[in-house]
């Protein structure tokens, strides 16, 4: 190339250098804060929202927590707020594992059985079978439904104050393979923001409505730190078939490991209550202890 049009590029190569010299310093810039600036950080405190929960203290040991930040559009931020801080001493953070299918059973726990509870809480039904957990001093868990929930928070604070497990069983009590992936997100989004909203603590357990699964259900509830949960042993009280049923049903079915179904909402469980009156002494005098699982421990999955 001659040296005068080589002169005469130089000026504008220069320039060239420069303006990309100049924006790689602003993307730069942008990239460290963008980080910073945009990581939802739950706040300590919070007022509920409008027509929500009236605000009150946590329990013991609880974190204040006020509503997960909102992403913009409306979309919720729960799943990636950070949860460290509110679980239990000992517990280790770490991507869950994406099942294909949920627990039914609870084995290595010696001569225990599992109670749990579904669709409610209901203030009548769900108060009724917490008095005579109460009166044995045994542990159960509660699947709780996203809109029984709201405006409930003292009676999941209850059940926590009792040392049950309040777990995550949908918002609306829908057929999840049957909707879209963000629709069962939406779902199981909701409700684990009610739940830790009352309690300080998101929810570690859920369970499919009707204990209808697929991947999505699965890789979702993972995702937001929950394992599934199904059951070994159905009462079928959903179905009103009289107090003795349930009871023989129970007593018929109890055994090491065994998850019992039942439900304290979703119509009237009048039945549900006085059957639980009758069969947990039964159980306790067999020797069966009633206890709830740790996520992680103690807990083998079903064999495929």
């Amino acid at each position: 190339m001659e040296p005068t049009k080589m002169n005469q590029m130089i000026p504008g190569r220069r320039a060239v250098l420069r303006v990309a010299a100049v924006l790689g310093a602003v993307g730069l810039a942008r990239l460290m804060t963008t980080g910073e600036a945009h990581t939802p950080v739950r706040p300590a405190t919070g007022s509920p929202p409008a027509g929500g929960p009236a605000a009150s203290s946590p329990p013991a040991g609880a974190t204040a927590a006020g509503p997960p930040p909102a992403l913009p559009g409306g979309s919720s931020a729960y799943r990636l707020s950070p949860m460290t801080e509110f679980q239990p001493p000992g517990y280790r953070p770490a991507r869950l594992p994406v099942r294909t299918e949920p627990f039914m059973e609870m084995p290595g726990l010696g001569r225990s059985m599992v109670l749990t509870f579904d669709d409610g809480p209901d203030p009548k039904y769900t108060r009724g079978i917490l008095k005579t957990l109460r009166a044995h001093d045994v542990r159960a868990m509660f699947f709780v439904c996203g809109g029984m929930a709201k405006g409930q928070g003292d009676l999941l604070r209850e059940m926590a104050d009792d040392g049950h497990i309040v777990a995550n069983h949908s918002w609306s009590h829908p057929e999840l393979p049957t909707l879209k992936p963000a629709r069962i997100r939406e779902e199981m989004e909701r409700t684990s923001e009610v739940i830790e909203r009352a309690l300080g603590l998101p929810p570690v357990w859920f369970r499919a409505p009707y204990g209808s699964w697929n991947r999505h259900t699965f890789k979702i509830g993972a995702e937001l730190g929950m394992e599934p949960l199904a059951w070994t042993l159905d009462t079928l009280d959903w179905k009103s078939p009289g107090t003795g049923k349930i009871v023989r049903r129970v007593l018929d079915g109890a055994a090491p490991g065994v998850v019992v179904l039942s439900h304290d909402a979703g119509g009237n469980r009048s039945q549900s209550v006085d059957a639980l009156r009758d069969y947990l002494p039964k159980l306790l005098k067999k020797g069966y202890a009633i206890t709830v699982p740790r996520r992680g421990y103690g807990i083998t999955a079903p064999k495929s």
